[in-house]
C-alpha cells in the first residue's frame, strides 16, 4: 500500500467532520488514485506542532479559519513543496496573490473549493469547465445564513429579529452574526470568484458591500405585490475595460433563476456568450458539506498535473453600475404628493416602471420600482426627494434585478 499523508490544521466542526470522512473513504479514494490518505497529524490550539506535522505530510488541508497564523502556516507548506487545501475565504480574500504565487513557484496545488459556496462546485467549473470561455458575469447567492433569514421573512412574515434568532437556534448564523449579515463574508467569497472569473487582483477591502439588517417585513410585503423576492447577491462582472465587484440586497423577478434559491441553500449564476447562462445551486454550509468539498479537492491534488493560477492582470475596478430600483417613500396624505415625486425623478431622468399606493394619513406609501438609471444618479434623486416638505423619512432603496432567463 502507498499512504498519502495529510496534515490537518484546524478540529473543529468542519475539520473533525473531514478527518471523519477521509477515514470513511480512504478504500474508495485508494481504489480510485492508487495512493491512501491517511491523516499523519492534527494541530490545534492545544495539541500538535506544525512543523513536525508539516515535515511527516504531503498535503496540508487548512480549517483553522482566520488570517493568523494561517497566512503563515499556508505560505511555509508551500514554499516547502506541500499541496494545500483550504476552505479560508478570508485568507485568500485578503491575501490570495502572495498565497497563489507561492504554490506557482513551488509547482504544487492550491485547492479551496470549499472556500465559496460550499458543495456547490462554483471554483472548480469557472478555472476548470469553463476555462476556454468568456465569463461576462458571475452572480449569486452565496451566503446560506442570510439567505435562510430573507427566506423566512418572506415565507411567515417575521421580522428580521426573529428570523435571525431562528436561524441561529437552528446553527445555521452564529452567535454573533455580523461577517454574515452585513455582507462582508460574501464579499470574501466575491473577492475570490472575481479573480478567478477574469484574472483580476480584487481584495475584500475593494468590495463595497451592504447587508440584510435594515430589511423589513414590509419591504418583503410589498414586493410581493410587484412580482418580486428579496435576496443578498454577490456580483462580479465585466463593465467596459472594469469590472465591478459588489454586494447587495436585490429583488429578482420570478423567472431569475436565484429568485427560488430559498433556506441556507447557495446558489450561482456564470453568463458567457460561449454558453448563455448556467446555474448551480447547493448547501451553502454545514460541516458534513464542507467537509465533502475539501474531500474533493483533496482527491484532485493527489492526481497531477498541478492545476496553478497564473498572475493577476491590472483591471480597473467600476464602482457606478446602473441599475433598476425598488424605491419605497412614507409621505404626506396631501395632493400633489405623486406630482412633485415626479417631477424630481423626471428632472433626473428616472421613470417609473410600477407603482403600488399604500394607506392613508400617516400611513401613506408610495412604493414603486424604476427602471435601469446609474447608481449615482438614482442617489441624486434620492437625496431631493427626502428633502421634500412631503416626504416624512429618507426614502428606502434596493437594487432590483431585471433579468429574465427561459
Amino acid at each position: 500500500m502507498t499512504s498519502f499523508s495529510v496534515g490537518l490544521l484546524g478540529h473543529g466542526t468542519v475539520g473533525a467532520a473531514f478527518a471523519a470522512l477521509l477515514a470513511e473513504r480512504a478504500d474508495e479514494i485508494e481504489e480510485q488514485v492508487g495512493m491512501r490518505p491517511e491523516v499523519s497529524g492534527v494541530l490545534t490550539r492545544s495539541r500538535g506542532d506544525f512543523r513536525d506535522i508539516l515535515e511527516r505530510s504531503d498535503l496540508i488541508v487548512e480549517l483553522m479559519g482566520g488570517v493568523d497564523p494561517t497566512r503563515d502556516y499556508v505560505l511555509e507548506a508551500l514554499g516547502a513543496g506541500k499541496h494545500v487545501v483550504t476552505a479560508n475565504k478570508q485568507l485568500l480574500s485578503q491575501h490570495g496573490e502572495e498565497i497563489f504565487a507561492a504554490a506557482r513557484e513551488a509547482g504544487v496545488q492550491l485547492r479551496f473549493e470549499a472556500a465559496v459556496a460550499g458543495v456547490v462546485p462554483v471554483i472548480r467549473v469557472i478555472h476548470e469547465t469553463l476555462a476556454g470561455a468568456h465569463i461576462d458575469r458571475v452572480h449569486g447567492i452565496v451566503n446560506g445564513t442570510t439567505n435562510f433569514i430573507l427566506s423566512e421573512m418572506a415565507r411567515t412574515g417575521a421580522s428580521y429579529d426573529d428570523a435571525l434568532r431562528q436561524a441561529q437556534e437552528l446553527g445555521y448564523a452564529e452567535a454573533d452574526p455580523t461577517e454574515d449579515v452585513t455582507g462582508k463574508d460574501a464579499a470574501a467569497k466575491m473577492a475570490i470568484l472575481a479573480r478567478l472569473a477574469f484574472g483580476a487582483d480584487v481584495r475584500l477591502d475593494q468590495v463595497p458591500h451592504e447587508g440584510i439588517e435594515h430589511l423589513t417585513a414590509g419591504d418583503i410585503a410589498y414586493a410581493k405585490e410587484l412580482g418580486l423576492s428579496l435576496k443578498l447577491i454577490g456580483s462580479a462582472e465585466r463593465i467596459g475595460d472594469g469590472i465591478s465587484v459588489r454586494v447587495y440586497p436585490a429583488f429578482l423577478y420570478g423567472e431569475h433563476p436565484l429568485a427560488s434559491v430559498n433556506g441556507a441553500f447557495n446558489a450561482v449564476t456564470i453568463e458567457s456568450p460561449a454558453i448563455t447562462e448556467i446555474t448551480l445551486s447547493g448547501p451553502g454550509a454545514g460541516g458534513s458539506q464542507t467537509a465533502s468539498a475539501v474531500l474533493g479537492d483533496l482527491i484532485s491534488a493527489m492526481i497531477p498535473p498541478p492545476s496553478l493560477f497564473p498572475p493577476a492582470r491590472d483591471v480597473p475596478l467600476v464602482s457606478d453600475v446602473e441599475s433598476s430600483f425598488y424605491l419605497h417613500t412614507e409621505v404626506a396624505d396631501e395632493p400633489g404628493v405623486l406630482a412633485a415625486i415626479a417631477e424630481v425623478l423626471g428632472r433626473h431622468g428616472v421613470s417609473v416602471k410600477s407603482l403600488v399606493q399604500h394607506g392613508q394619513g400617516d400611513e401613506a406609501r408610495l412604493v414603486m420600482v424604476v427602471h435601469p438609471v446609474l447608481g449615482s444618479v438614482f442617489d441624486k434623486a434620492v437625496s431631493e426627494l427626502e428633502a421634500l416638505d412631503a416626504v416624512r423619512s429618507r426614502p428606502r432603496v434596493i437594487a432590483v434585478i431585471e433579468e429574465h432567463f427561459d
